[in-house]
């Protein structure tokens, strides 16, 4: 009798290890079906690591230069992302306030939402149109107007706003001269001249160009000074305002904006640059007094990014410095984390979904259900992206597929990408 328990124990042992080896075996075949788009043309005379993990099973199954360093260029904004959500409550704090009878002192937060564009917020405006006597204190930021590493050149464009404590209408004015000139806010109309130039703003004032024949409105970043933020505000509130040279004292009440999320969302889906710099600012305003990225940066490496196995070289909010270095498997360890802490549901609609085209607000193929929720990033000769794929057999993968360095159109990059993640779509 002992020896048929022996036999049957060993029977049921082989087999165990059969079925793991199989399984095993199936796993690695699949994957080893990533070595061929990894070998294709476009690929080979550029840099790229791609780096897949089994979110249930909590493994890494594909590994590529994991562990080399990339130019992340707007995969940047999934670190933002995430100092956001373990930074930021609920609402965006827009600003810290003294109240003293009529008098009120106000220090800005860095919240973008103020007569954003987009977001037309009014809450911060509402509750100042009330008081009286307003004095505002602007010198509570070590932010220079641009971040470390940006191109100087892109001063006249839309995705490159000054960084500032108390932004407002997004750092950009306005601009159409479709049906007659136009500008908002309408204090720049005046700046404002139709003529035939291939630039929309002088470098160094607020004069502003459109062509007589542009069909399109134009958002031309502004140039920031205390001054101008007070006259911009006094003409939306009506009323004067005083500059302060010192910090308020005074135990300080702080004043609620809209959801976060509205903001964390915006920025992912447009790869916001302005938004992803201000949620940064605004995240060190939580820790103190200063507005800084650096402060909000330092922080987050010291203490949520420390599980990291590669540290990185982290200096803004969007990615629109190339001094920014992070691997794919950091990029895979904070994707994972974030899975683990924000709902399913939730971290999915904050993600954009995306395809060979690039990321979309739409999807399109009805054959399909949506399964790449992804953030891209570009740079000239850079294209990554880094997010969650689910598979036609319903597990998770997060991957981060990085290229850098590649002098080819990057469509061709995208489709390699794409096919290479529909062949996980389709066999995983």
């Amino acid at each position: 009798m002992y020896h048929s328990y022996y036999q049957h124990i060993k029977y049921l042992t082989i087999i165990s290890l059969t079925g793991i080896f199989l399984l095993s075996s199936c796993s690695s075949s699949r994957l080893a079906k990533l070595d061929t788009p990894l070998k294709n043309e476009s690929l080979l005379n550029s840099f790229h690591g791609l780096v897949v993990l089994d979110a249930k099973r909590n493994k890494i199954v594909h590994n590529t230069n994991g562990d080399r360093y990339f130019t992340p260029a707007s995969n940047t904004k999934i670190i933002t992302l995430f100092t956001g959500l373990k930074m930021i409550p609920e609402h965006f704090p827009t600003l810290k306030y003294v109240e003293k009878n009529d008098s009120i002192q106000i220090v800005p937060s860095g919240d973008p939402s103020w007569l954003h564009p987009y977001f037309k917020d009014s809450t911060a405006t509402n509750f100042l149109k009330d008081k009286k006597h307003i004095s505002i204190y602007l010198k509570g930021s070590e932010e220079e107007r641009f971040g470390p590493g940006w191109a100087w050149e892109d001063y006249g464009f839309y995705f490159s706003p000054e960084k500032s404590p108390l932004p407002l209408y997004g750092n950009v004015v306005s601009l159409s001269n479709v049906d007659g000139l136009e500008a908002s806010p309408l204090f720049f109309l005046d700046n404002v001249m139709i003529k035939n130039t291939s630039v929309n703003r002088e470098e160094y004032k607020n004069q502003f160009y459109i062509h007589p024949n542009e069909q399109d409105s134009l958002q031309v970043p502004f140039i920031i000074n205390d001054n101008l933020t007070k006259n911009l505000l006094e003409a939306t509130l009506k009323k004067k305002i005083t500059l302060l040279d010192s910090f308020p004292s005074g135990k300080k009440e702080i004043l609620y904006g809209i959801k976060a999320d509205s903001i964390f969302k915006r920025m992912m889906h447009e790869s916001d640059n302005f938004l992803a710099e201000q949620i940064l600012m605004t995240a060190s305003s939580t820790l103190s007094d200063t507005l800084g990225t650096q402060r909000a940066i330092k922080y987050m490496l010291n203490e949520e990014l420390s599980f990291l196995e590669h540290q990185p070289r982290w200096v803004d909010g969007s990615g629109l410095s190339r001094y920014n270095l992070f691997t794919p498997k950091s990029f895979v360890q904070i994707l994972q984390k974030l899975h683990q802490e924000v709902d399913e549901e939730r971290l999915f609609t904050l993600f954009p979904n995306w395809n060979a085209s690039g990321t979309i607000s739409k999807w399109e193929d009805q054959a399909t259900q949506p399964f790449i929720f992804a953030k891209s990033g570009s740079l000239g000769n850079n294209y990554n992206l880094s997010g969650y794929l689910k598979t036609k057999s319903g597990k998770l993968l997060i991957f981060s597929f990085m290229n850098n360095h590649f002098r080819i159109p990057s469509a061709q990059i995208r489709n390699t990408m794409y096919s290479t993640l529909k062949k996980l779509h389709d066999s995983y």
